[in-house]
């Protein structure tokens, strides 16, 4: 192998934020052992995107799909960077012309992390009590199940969302149980929400990687690290909500998980102020995933009116 070297290395693209930098840690770690390289062949490029530099607005106000990713895209296609290194939650379910997204790193763990200086659980916050969010998905669910409770805005990374949880501005958070493992942030209580009381985001837990569709030597690399039964679930996961047509403007669950073989499928779609809910699940075959997603949104998109994830009417 001539490529990469400490001279000309693959440009690894990324958030800044420590999770993100863990991320692409994470896959340059695996690149290098793959191929027996120095870390020095390989460079972590931070890029800042829009939902990064925009902090003081709600994600639903700032609108659009790829608010986490399209800056990182641009500098991919013009060859700033050779490779993307994503979460998968954020990204959106098509990408832009001559870009693919078909490698990603054993997943995670998916669930949610409830977070709050008191301990104990959602159901145990007194009447009245506030949660820090900026996921409408959570925002949604915890409406949902708690109508007394006020939810107020909750951006930044964890490390900004727990200061603003010890200085008070919410009782109690959410974060990605995923996140703090990676982060290795023993030092947070968490207790790990199960999926049967809240689903989590499509594709949270995973780190997708994202090349050019013409760079073969590219693909030919991430092909050793890419991790085929993460694949598998996003498949369905994100088939599921290709057809709901979900961005960070529309709160919407699901989670594939594989067992003996089968491969099981649970979704849920809210309104955005929580008043109304629909939930399901489907079973089958794994390499019927992507068909198993889109049955189970059209049953789910089947229960609802026009206008269902419309938060303005919220």
């Amino acid at each position: 192998m001539t490529w990469p070297t400490p001279d000309t290395p693959l440009k690894i693209g990324t958030r800044g934020s420590p999770l993100a930098l863990a991320q692409a840690n994470e896959t340059r770690d695996r690149l290098a052992q793959a191929f027996d390289l120095p870390f020095e062949a390989f460079q972590v490029v931070v890029i800042k995107t829009t939902g990064d530099r925009i902090i003081d607005r709600p994600l639903k106000e700032i609108g659009g799909k790829g608010l986490f990713t399209r800056e990182i895209e641009e500098a991919l296609s013009s060859g700033e960077i050779d490779i993307a290194v994503h979460s998968m939650k954020d990204m959106p379910t098509e990408q832009p012309g001559g870009l693919i997204l078909d490698t990603y790193l054993p997943r995670e763990d998916p669930h949610d992390a409830f977070v709050s200086p008191g301990g104990g659980t959602l159901a145990d916050l007194g009447q009245g009590r506030t949660v820090g969010t900026s996921s409408l998905r959570r925002r949604a669910q915890v409406l949902h199940k708690r109508p007394d409770l006020q939810v107020v805005e909750f951006r930044g990374n964890v490390q900004t969302r727990m200061k603003k949880l010890g200085d008070g501005v919410a009782d109690a958070t959410f974060l990605a149980m995923a996140g703090l493992n990676r982060l290795k942030a023993q030092d947070i209580p968490r207790r790990p929400v199960p999926a049967e009381e809240m689903l989590p985001a499509v594709g949270q837990g995973a780190i997708g990687i994202e090349r050019r569709e013409d760079d073969a030597a590219t693909a030919d690399m991430l092909a050793a690290i890419h991790d085929t039964a993460t694949g598998e679930l996003l498949a369905a996961e994100r088939a599921y909500l290709a057809r709901l047509d979900g961005s960070c403007e529309t709160p919407i669950a699901g989670l594939a998980e594989v067992s003996d073989g089968r491969l099981r499928l649970r979704g849920e779609i809210l309104r955005p102020d929580g008043s109304e809910a629909h939930a399901g699940e489907i079973e089958g075959a794994v390499a019927d995933g992507p068909d198993l997603g889109r049955r189970l949104a059209e049953d789910l998109l089947s229960r609802v009116e026009e206008g269902f994830f419309d938060w303005r009417t919220a």
